[in-house]
């Protein structure tokens, strides 16, 4: 799946064929993690704290088009 958004230093993905629950990865050249859609928690991985509060906060605030998507393409 292509990239969902890009920030200053990471990018937010969903890959068509993953299994559930919803989720994305969020991902950079140092670290990855899965972030679950429907309560933004890291299902596992870890993403440093420089870095959790803009994602986790962006996932919350397109859950609902986040989980559309997921409908779409899962």
């Amino acid at each position: 799946m292509p990239t969902i958004k890009r920030f200053a230093g990471f990018v937010i993905r969903m890959y068509f064929s993953d299994e559930n629950p919803p989720h994305v990865h969020v991902e950079n050249v140092d670290f990855r993690a899965r972030v679950s859609i429907t309560d933004a928690s890291v299902l596992d991985g870890e993403i440093p704290s420089k870095f959790s509060r803009e994602a986790l906060s962006w996932i919350e605030k397109n859950r609902d088009w986040l989980l559309a998507k997921w409908a779409e393409y899962s």
